[in-house]
């Protein structure tokens, strides 16, 4: 009974609402008037902006340039350098991407070329890349060397609000029934229905939902591939760090890659802390983006 009753003065206050306000929308001939649409400077035509693409500079890997996946080896000694790895079969340093393929653990840095007739495995690792590949001294791994490169990406800005509607005709004005009597009607009928109805026990309503993130950019892109495995890769170091990460696939000028992002965060806090862990894994030129 106690719902139905403030469910009933809810529509007795909508009721009289709308009753001051159809009054207050009649002119001085005791007509209603409505708004009228104004022809824009264009001569009437609404004018919509096109989206636009904004490219932006990121690390593609370029298994063209230089690619290997053999054993590696790091001696125990520490090096000097920081991050690196060495093979025979290099012309020039490049920038490359390191992953362990036993443990998913993965790290970007330099590659140099080292002598052929040194013994152990073609691959030599400095001491700061086993640390992060989760290498064993003396202890050879199964490592994937890919070459990186620097390639403009696209990336979607957020589409501009359009207006696609044709403007309506001129709309003419029909006087109504006399609201005072219509609303009086109304609240008779709502009078008679208080005293006949079942008293009803109340329901408590489910709690809403709460949003996904509020964030405004509530993704983290690690890096851009294209070779498909090796983002399945990354994507698989980063939910082993207890992270929640996904491949996005693109198209781009006739050419497939893919994106794999870190999210969405439900705060400003757990980004932070997503971003952090990102970067101790190796990357760190991840940025946040909208999806």
């Amino acid at each position: 009974m106690t719902i139905l009753y403030r469910r009933n003065r809810a529509v007795r206050s909508v009721l009289v609402l709308a009753l001051a306000g159809g009054l207050s929308a009649c002119d001085e001939t005791g007509q209603f008037s409505f708004p009228t649409l104004e022809a824009t400077p264009e001569g009437g035509e609404l004018v919509t902006r096109a989206q636009t693409t904004e490219l932006v500079e990121r690390d593609v890997e370029a298994p063209d340039v230089f690619q290997v996946t053999e054993a590696g080896l790091w001696d125990g000694r520490p090096s000097l350098g920081g991050v690196w790895v060495a093979h025979p079969d290099v012309a020039e340093p490049e920038r490359v991407i390191i992953r362990n393929t036993e443990t998913g653990a993965f790290v970007i840095g330099a590659l140099f070329r080292r002598e052929r007739e040194n013994p152990g495995p073609a691959l030599q690792v400095s001491s700061d890349a086993a640390d992060a590949l989760d290498m064993l001294a003396g202890s050879p791994a199964s490592l994937n060397v890919t070459a990186l490169r620097r390639e403009p990406v696209p990336v979607e800005a957020p589409p501009e609000p359009t207006a696609d509607f044709d403007v309506p005709a001129e709309i003419e004005a029909t006087p109504l029934d006399d609201p005072i009597a219509g609303a009086a009607a109304a609240l008779a009928e709502i009078e008679a229905s208080e005293a006949a109805a079942p008293e009803v026990t109340p329901v408590s309503a489910p709690a809403p939902v709460a949003p996904t993130s509020n964030l405004d950019r509530a993704y983290i892109q690690i890096g851009i591939f294209s070779v498909e495995a090796n983002a399945a890769n990354s994507a698989t170091a980063m939910r082993t760090a207890g992270l929640p990460a996904e491949i996005v696939r693109q198209e781009s000028q006739g050419s497939t890659f893919w994106r794999v992002i870190v999210g969405p965060a439900s705060s400003e806090a757990q980004r932070a802390d997503y971003l952090e862990t990102v970067k101790d894994r190796g990357f760190t030129d991840a940025y946040f983006v909208r999806n």
